[in-house]
């Protein structure tokens, strides 16, 4: 392709009050080896926009408050809103894209597709942990299975036609912008199957989230999922992993009987799922939730 033959990207990256992390976020997507247009729109949310990032030239920033619902998904759509480009790209404020993710993506994406994803690499505590899907193609199927953390929403490249069409954006009503990644994945993955660079092409930080701990919403937005895509619940590993996950949410706040309710609807989809042992025991009172999540995060997973 020549440069002009390149879709034009923008970029949407939503932040509050992370200056820091985010000089390094956009540094690396000013960096990338992409022919095309490339520029970049960051949202403030519940933060006053800083002018300071701001830069003209070939590959332009620009910076607004969010204008929608506060939280990050209304802070998505604001930006996908500011944008008129081929095809928008997520990137949150403490994430780093490495080289060629850009380049990658939009070669790998083929006429009938509406969003590409990349694998990961997880940063926590010092250790970098790749995470591979092991496909090149995700179906709506594979999603209802399991979260696949590797299709990280700084990850994302989609149409902006669909994101305005058929698709629609980030979903605004999500409790706390929690799992609204997991639903455009589950809403775009009905439409057509998602296309997947498996090689890991951003690097995300764990232990930075503003919402790790705040397990009421945790708990809301599953229930929200269940809702939404009431299909979770007739695919026994999917459903195993949401019930799961909702016992040790329940656990980490003290609700033992919610807790034990969740571990044993879980077990009854599948008996061999782990969350409902690791919430059973945190129940008891024999381990926290907090420290097992450390465990599981220094290999690169998650409750």
């Amino acid at each position: 392709m020549s440069g002009q033959q390149w879709p034009s990207i923008g970029v949407v990256v939503p932040t509050h009050r992370r200056p820091k992390q985010l000089r390094d976020t956009i540094d690396a997507i000013l960096t990338q080896d992409y022919p095309g247009d490339l520029r970049v729109v960051i949202v403030f949310d519940r933060a006053k926009p800083d002018e300071a990032f701001v830069q003209n030239g070939p590959r332009t920033v620009a910076v607004t408050k969010n204008l929608r619902t506060p939280g990050l998904a209304g802070a998505r759509n604001t930006g996908i809103c500011a944008l008129d480009t081929d095809l928008v790209a997520f990137c949150d404020d403490d994430d780093v894209w490495l080289p060629g993710r850009l380049r990658r993506q939009v070669a790998a994406l083929s006429p009938t597709a509406e969003l590409v994803t990349c694998a990961v690499e997880v940063a926590y505590e010092g250790s970098v942990v790749p995470r591979l899907a092991g496909t090149a193609t995700i179906r709506h199927v594979d999603l209802l299975r399991s979260r696949m953390m590797m299709l990280h929403s700084s990850t994302f490249l989609l149409r902006r036609t669909a994101l305005m069409g058929g698709l629609g954006m980030v979903a605004e009503d999500a409790p706390g912008s929690q799992n609204e990644d997991w639903d455009l994945l589950l809403r775009a993955a009905r439409r057509a199957p998602i296309t997947h660079v498996d090689e890991p092409l951003v690097r995300v930080h764990w232990g930075n989230s503003h919402f790790a701990a705040r397990y009421d919403t945790k708990i809301s937005s599953l229930h929200w999922m269940l809702g939404r895509h009431p299909e979770l619940h007739g695919c026994p590993q999917g459903a195993a992993r949401v019930y799961g996950q909702l016992a040790c949410w329940h656990a980490a706040v003290g609700q033992r009987k919610d807790a034990f309710q969740w571990a044993r609807r879980a077990m009854r989809s599948k008996w061999t799922e782990p969350r409902a042992v690791i919430a059973t025991a945190a129940a008891m009172g024999i381990v926290k939730i907090e420290t097992v999540m450390a465990a599981l995060h220094r290999h690169g997973h998650g409750i």
